[in-house]
Parts: structure tokens; sequence; C-alpha cells
């Protein structure tokens, strides 16, 4: 029997197949891991026939022996992951979130490191998914990241930590930052906490739909009425069908916790606005017809949530960095919000109070490494800080300019401090760094009379380069190093960061994230065993996760 193998250079080979049972386990194990199937799948008499007939020669595990073997694939993946952390040259951005089993009894958190690997790829790994024990205190909270931290030899290495925005993760903070020297962190840890952006925007978003969500009504309750049974939504296609009207989009009913389900369903039923009426001629049971202008103001409605439901998926990204994106995806909603407040439909005026309130409430000033990477994006530097600071703060824009220059020149120097003293003791040769190095690069067709600058002063003094959605920022940084030595490691450590804790399938639920019940019965260790390789081997390979292309699928219904 011949067994076809990819070399690297993505050629097929054939060479003689021989069963290893070791291996065979080996991706049993992983099997189980990646797809989050249960354990007593081996115990399945229709699995174990259809392995009979695949492989009689495979003697299939116990129970306990598949765990063994999971537990040695963590312990496997879990060095070469650790290994990676401790090769990279730049900081580690943090994300943590709260998972629950299905039972309620058990809490657990999961903390992601974020970085930007000395190939210039952004990177996510889970390195725990640690049992938490009830109650979940700041202290307990901040007990079980700081255990991390220390396991995963990071404590001088952190950049910041996205959290949640909630009473308990704003009291962990300074807990943690206690624990951790005030010479390990960037500007003295007074950039530590990020707030997760995602669901900030889930709160004012929020509030908007509670004052709206009464005038909706007739369209949720027409998509509840065609959507509660096979045979309606036979019949619902069937008319759709008969009108020729193009069936791009499944009609789905909005759900509580996911705001921007209330958003896709006013969207998929406008396209079968005109089906609606042709149906109460055809079912008398149906009453909740929508009226024409229900229809006017959910078109307005859909075009408002639209700027939140874009935001929401560029910031929830982990591919790419977001953080550099963060400054003008705000101001343009921040402008948005209030240009609602002179809408000619009152409903509009009434969502832009509130959502304007809640906006300010938690970005009345924006987040200073936040802010920095945007001035480090090469398409942007200053010009949107220029562009929107005098709207939003009106008199008071020259005050924040001034913050957010103040910002950007301490981080400059306190970089160009620590590239100094690395070179220093690294070489007992005096060399040249930083800004000096970038001011000899630069300056070398000027005369010497030229007044010196400072490598930020060129950069800054540089044109921006055209917009592209295209544009990798990273590769820029990497291609521009010996250019801009200080800021390419700034950029390095702050783009890493992300402004979001989840990733997108997850980023416009107002619920909490749950385990899957058959892994809800399993130990804590066992847990996370699952949890954290599951992620490993998919970064491993590459690829999204099913359920990451699930969801993908489901929306594109």
């Amino acid at each position: 029997m011949l067994k076809a193998t990819k070399t690297k250079e993505g050629d097929v080979k054939l060479s003689a197949f021989q069963f290893d049972q070791d291996i065979a386990r080996r991706e049993l194990a992983n099997m189980v891991i990646l797809h989050e199937y249960p354990l007593s799948i081996v115990d399945h008499f229709g699995f174990q026939r259809f392995l009979t007939s695949v492989q009689p020669m495979f003697k299939i595990p116990t129970r306990n022996t598949l765990k063994s073997d999971i537990m040695k694939t963590y312990d496997y993946e879990r060095v070469k992951t650790l290994d990676l952390l401790k090769r990279n040259k730049g900081r580690i951005a943090i994300t943590t979130d709260m998972w629950t089993c299905n039972n309620q009894r058990k809490g657990f958190m999961a903390i992601t490191t974020h970085f930007v690997d000395n190939e210039w790829a952004l990177q996510s790994q889970i390195i725990r998914f640690a049992h938490v024990q009830c109650p979940h205190t700041s202290v307990v909270l901040a007990d079980a990241m700081m255990d991390c931290i220390l396991d995963w030899h990071l404590e001088k290495k952190v950049s910041a930590l996205t959290v949640d925005n909630c009473s308990t993760n704003n009291a962990m903070i300074p807990i943690i930052l206690d624990k951790l020297s005030s010479d390990s962190t960037l500007l003295n840890g007074e950039m530590f906490h990020v707030r997760c952006s995602a669901h900030i925007l889930n709160l004012i978003v929020k509030e908007g739909l509670d004052v709206i969500n009464d005038s909706i009504d007739r369209i949720r309750g027409s998509v509840s009425y065609w959507t509660a049974s096979p045979k309606r939504e036979e019949k619902f296609l069937e008319t759709v069908r008969e009108l020729e009207i193009e069936s791009t989009k499944k009609l789905a009913l909005d759900c509580k916790t996911r705001w921007n389900s209330t958003f896709l369903m006013i969207r998929s039923a406008l396209i079968y606005k005109n089906v609606f009426p042709h149906l109460r001629q055809r079912d008398s049971q149906y009453k909740c017809v929508p009226i024409e202008n229900d229809w006017v103001f959910a078109k307005e409605i859909s075009d408002r949530l639209e700027v939140f439901f874009v935001a929401t998926e560029q910031f929830s990204g982990t591919k790419n960095p977001t953080a550099n994106n963060y400054l003008l995806i705000l101001c343009d909603i921040r402008c948005a919000i209030s240009h609602w407040g002179t809408s000619t439909v009152e409903e509009i005026r009434l969502m832009a109070l509130p959502m304007a309130q809640k906006f300010d409430h938690y970005w009345s000033e924006f987040h200073g490494l936040m802010v920095v990477s945007t001035i480090l994006d090469p398409r942007f530097k200053m010009k949107i800080i220029d562009c929107y600071f005098p709207i939003i703060y009106g008199d008071r824009d020259s005050g924040e300019i001034q913050k957010v220059q103040d910002i950007l020149l301490r981080i400059v120097r306190e970089y160009e401090g620590k590239l100094k003293a690395s070179s220093s003791s690294s070489s007992g040769e005096p060399t040249l760094v930083s800004s000096s190095q970038s001011t000899m690069y630069l300056s070398s067709a000027l005369s010497a009379t030229t007044q010196m600058k400072t490598e930020l002063d060129y950069y800054l003094d540089e044109p921006v380069i055209p917009r592209d959605d295209t544009f990798d920022i990273l590769k820029w940084w990497n291609v521009n190093a010996s250019k801009y030595p200080t800021l390419h490691c700034i950029a390095r450590d702050i783009l890493a960061i992300l402004v979001s804790t989840v990733a997108s399938e997850s980023a416009f639920s107002t619920g909490g994230r749950f385990v899957s019940p058959h892994r809800s019965r399993l130990h804590a260790k066992t847990i996370e065993a699952l949890m954290c390789t599951q992620d490993w081997l998919w970064n491993e390979l590459n690829v999204e996760s099913e359920f990451e292309a699930f969801e993908k699928e489901d929306d594109n219904e």
C-alpha cells in the first residue's frame, strides 16, 4: 500500500505505507482536541466499527489512555510555545476573558499573548485556560494573572493588558501593577490597562437599541412568524421566487445577547419587504405586517448600525494589527453619532443622545498607546489627530494634541534609553543608537551646517504614504528598521496590542463564553489542556478553526 505525503515544496511524494500504533494514537488525540469530540468517542460502537474497517491493526485506546495521550500532546505543545515566547525579541501584549462551564460551577480565565515575532508576523498564542475559584474578586483574578505571567517568564516583557470593562477588572489592574517592577512596564505602567473596545461598542449600541426596539416590533414579529416552522419558511421562499426577488440572505430572528443579530435581521428583512404584503393575502393568521414607515425607519437604523458592525469586526481581528486603526474608527463613530442628533427622524435623534453620553463616558480621552500607534502608521501620522481633534474637543483640542505629543516623546525617550543601555552592555565599543543613528542615516546628504533633527522629526516630516487597504504596516516597519531604529522597536511592541479581548465570532455578544457541555464535565486540568492545545494546533495548521468558518458561512447565508 502506498501513501501520499506533501513535501515542503508542495509536491506529492508516494511512499510505502507502514502502520504505526503510536502515530495513530497521537492523531486520534489531535482529532479529539481539534474538533472538540468527547473523550467517550472511543467507546462509541459506530466509531469502533469505522476504525476497524479502516485499519484492523489499530488497537483502540481506552478513555483514560486517550486522556493521557492528550496530556502528553499538551505538555509537548506547551514547551514549544514557551520557547517561542522566550525567543521573541519584543514585548508581549496580553488579553483575557472569562469563560463559564454550562453547569455554571466552574469559571475559567483565558489568557492569550499577542506579539510581533522575529519574522515580523503578528502571533496570538493562548498560554493559560486557568480555573478560577469563586468568587471572582479582583484579588483572585490578579493572583491568577500573576501566576501565569511568572510561570511563563513574562514579568519583564508585558506591554499592556486588554480586559473587558467591568469594576472587577478595573480593580485588578493596580494589583497586578503593584506586583510588577515599575521599570519593566511601559511608562511605569501608566498605559498598561486597555479596555476592550468591542465591549464598549456593545454598550453604546445597546443604549441606542433600548430606545428604538419597539419601533421595529412589526418587522421582528414578521421574521419570527415566517421562520417559526419549515412549512412557513417554504411558503415564504415560494413567494420570493414568484416575485422574482433574488434570495441572497436567509431571514433570521435576532437574539437579545447579540446586538449584531438585530442589524442582520433588519438588513435581510429589507431585501424582502415586498414579500410580506403578498403573504398577508395568503395567510389570514399573519397579522403583524410591517407598514411603509416601518421600512423607512428600518433602512435608517440599518445604515446607522453598519458603522458599528464594521468597527466591531475590525476591532476584533487577530491576524493583523488593530491598534493603528483605533483612533480613526472611534473618531468616525463619534462624528457619526453627533450627526444623528440633527436627523429629521425623531427616533434617530433619541438614539443619538444616550449613545453620545455612553461614548463620552468611556472615551472622553483616547488611550495614549493607541493614539501613538496611529501616529506610527505612515498613512496617518499626525493627520487624523489634526483633522478630528478640533471637531471632537473644540476649544480643548490644542491641550489634547499636546498630551498626545508628550506621550509620544516620553515613549521615544524611554526606548532610546533602553536601546542605548542594551547596546552599551553588548559591546565595549561606543555605538551610535536610536535618534543618532537615524540622524546620520538621513543627514548624509545634508551640509554640515544643517541643524540636526531627531529620528521622530524625520519620520513626521516625511509625507504620508497613500491610503491602501492592502497596506501591510508590519512589513513597512520591518523594511524601514535601519531608517527608524527606535520607532521600529516601538512599532513592534505597540502594534501587537489588541483593542479587543475576543475574536470576531464573539465580539457582538453581550452574553458570556461557555465551555462545551461534554468538556464541562471534565477535570479543570483536562479542560485547560484541551482548550490550550486546540488553539496551538490550529495555529500550527495556519487555518481558521471550524467554528470561525462556520460563523462566516452562517453570516453569509
